[in-house]
């Protein structure tokens, strides 16, 4: 079967508008509840909120392309970046390459798709790459671009990009689609229509040797910015990371028709519960700040320490809860003090306990603020 770049009518993806209709405006009302809910923080703790979700985007964007990123690095490049600090030492290329890269899209997200746009963060990405060999430019290789897997002798072809040599122009019509058809341009699109067809198109067109997963998601957050007037910051690699084989499965459905609705419902889909799971996250973030507000002064250097790091698991927390082993592991301290430290941290309300003995765990008793 041909692919869809091959197909007489190509690019011109074709859709039920209607069954996107009712996703369309779950899109703006939980747009609506994730503003409504940034209200309820200070400027100070919104610049960290920021950071924080922003740094998740980027550590998640770039583990989807099996790259695993120091979270605390990255977060220190993009403080660097927005002017918060200097750099700490040790922050490695890709790390420093894919917070530029986001720094970038947050802060021009409004300005319109060019070749030079994709050519710098393409070199922001891999700018410390050393196996591909055009970087900050299309593609210009002979050899097909395939997406593959398997072994040498039983390979599975799942897509085959158009050749190099159709890059310049195809880029060229892709850049002027998605400008044409932003909120102020020529052929505007609903927000989750708009960003579902520019990533499966972008995709599909596989311009650069390395590092199209990343800008592709990057584009589909440009457009949905775009069409919000301000930076989405939603989870979309976050939650995409977390039903990775859905989403490449969902890819390949869909790359050899021009008829895109089950694609666009599966990435609209995709996009709200990456809103909510940010609305969560957001929620997560001033539930902490209440935390500490309340608790503030009552925990000596050990407690604080442990507590830190539940917060920093994140909304999930520690798998199975936080036991006495994880509180010895983080304190360094003896089982005696790490008994009487947990003892009080429950009677004050700051933990929950449940279990017994060895199975006894710990949680953040987060309905105490």
């Amino acid at each position: 079967m041909a692919w869809n770049w091959e197909q007489p009518n190509w690019p011109d993806f074709v859709y039920e508008s209607k069954v996107l209709e009712p996703l369309e405006q779950q899109f703006l009302l939980q747009s609506g509840e994730f503003i409504g809910a940034c209200k309820h923080i200070g400027p100070d703790d919104q610049q960290t909120l920021k950071i924080e979700l922003i740094s998740d985007e980027a550590v998640k964007t770039s583990e989807i392309e099996g790259e695993i990123l120091n979270r605390d690095s990255v977060q220190s490049s993009l403080r660097h970046q927005l002017g918060l600090g200097a750099e700490r030492p040790g922050v490695s290329p890709a790390e420093r390459g894919i917070s530029e890269m986001m720094v970038d899209l947050y802060r021009h997200f409004a300005t319109p798709l060019t070749d030079a746009t994709l050519f710098a963060w393409h070199r922001m990405l891999l700018s410390g790459d050393r196996t591909v060999n055009v970087i900050g430019g299309y593609r210009k290789h002979a050899d097909a671009m395939q997406v593959v897997s398997g072994p040498d002798y039983k390979r599975t072809v799942h897509f085959e990009a158009p050749p190099s040599s159709r890059m310049g122009g195809e880029m060229k019509r892709f850049n002027a689609w998605f400008n044409d058809t932003a909120p102020n341009g020529k052929k505007p699109l609903p927000a989750l229509t708009r960003a579902g067809i520019a990533h499966l198109y972008f995709v599909c067109i596989h311009p650069f040797e390395d590092g199209n997963g990343r800008i592709g998601r990057a584009i589909a957050e440009k457009s949905l910015a775009q069409n919000l007037s301000q930076p989405s910051l939603i989870a979309l690699a976050y939650t995409i990371e977390r039903k990775r084989k859905d989403y490449y499965a969902a890819l390949e459905r869909n790359n050899k028709e021009l008829e895109i609705t089950a694609w666009l419902t599966t990435f609209a889909g995709t996009i709200l519960e990456a809103q909510r799971n940010t609305i969560k996250r957001v929620d997560f973030y001033v539930a902490k700040a209440k935390f500490y507000e309340k608790f503030r002064g009552q925990f000596n250097e050990r407690q604080d320490k442990v507590i830190a790091r539940m917060f920093r698991e994140g909304i999930e927390g520690f798998k199975g809860g936080l036991s006495a082993d994880n509180y010895l592991s983080i304190s360094q301290t003896s089982r005696a003090t790490a008994t009487r430290d947990l003892q009080d941290l429950v009677e004050k309300g700051a933990l929950t306990r449940t279990g017994e003995l060895r199975h006894t765990r710990y949680f953040l008793n987060r309905s105490a603020v």
